[in-house]
């Protein structure tokens, strides 16, 4: 007797935990391999961008940069991009792209100030 038919539902919880267990492989793997990228790292701040994206791909606390350029914390939902931010807040994007390469600009400081020797 083969093991499916002999334990059908113990057999089907295990092909289903595999399964999940290769999806959430394969998306850590697509990440490392995506944010591992030179291109990605220390990217030009642009309107496209969430405040989570530009966290990442300085390396920042994503709470902190919402702090250092003085903007609310994220809500449920959908991300907001820099350019529908600039929009709620009824700012152009320049400033608000002004204020966020500050705030990165502050933290950087911050965080390489705290590994000098």
């Amino acid at each position: 007797m083969t093991l499916l038919r002999r334990h059908p539902v113990l057999a089907t919880l295990f092909v289903l935990a595999l399964i999940l267990t290769l999806v959430f492989a394969g998306r850590f793997v697509a990440q490392v391999v995506y944010w591992s990228d030179p291109a990605r790292q220390e990217q030009e701040v642009e309107g496209w961008m969430t405040l989570r994206y530009i966290a990442r791909s300085w390396q920042l606390p994503p709470r902190d940069l919402y702090e250092a350029a003085g903007l609310p914390g994220p809500t449920r939902g959908q991300p907001m991009t820099l350019e529908q931010l600039a929009v709620d807040r009824g700012m152009p994007l320049d400033a608000l792209i002004a204020e966020v390469e500050a705030g990165i600009d502050r933290l950087t400081a911050a965080r390489d100030g705290a590994h000098a020797p």
